[in-house]
């Protein structure tokens, strides 16, 4: 994700006289700062999400701790679906995601893991291209 800062109407309606030269106005650009979204999301919406911290490299131990989390959010969020052991993961095929230590630790829990092939729609729906 990208953050924007765009010219607000306000600043872009601003009056000037005549003989003032017209205001200095930024364009929209995108920043420097990158922020990632982690989120997981089933049929009644959203189950968890979270920013990595600042700086922090997304690698297989970083996703192993995401996966700790999102356990426990399923089972506060979706007790019945815990409780039966019928939620299901699916994930793209990122180095961690698919690393040795995500996949023990998804197996020693029984977790479901769906296969996404690439170029799969589930990439593009949830943030659609804007025109």
């Amino acid at each position: 994700m990208y953050g924007y800062d765009v010219e607000t109407k306000v600043l872009s309606s601003q009056g000037v006289s005549k003989n003032s030269p017209l205001p200095k106005t930024a364009r929209q650009v995108l920043s420097h700062a990158k922020v990632m979204l982690t989120v997981f999301l089933d049929s009644e919406g959203v189950v968890h999400y979270e920013f990595p911290p600042q700086g922090r490299t997304v690698d297989k131990e970083y996703y192993l701790e995401v996966m700790q989390r999102l356990r426990e959010a399923v089972r506060k969020k979706r007790p019945d679906a815990w409780r039966e052991n019928r939620w299901m993961l699916q994930h793209d095929n990122a180095p961690w995601h698919s690393s040795f230590l995500v996949r023990v630790f998804l197996a020693k829990h029984a977790t479901t893991v769906l296969p996404q092939t690439p170029y799969s729609p589930a990439d593009f729906f949830l943030f659609p291209k804007l025109k």
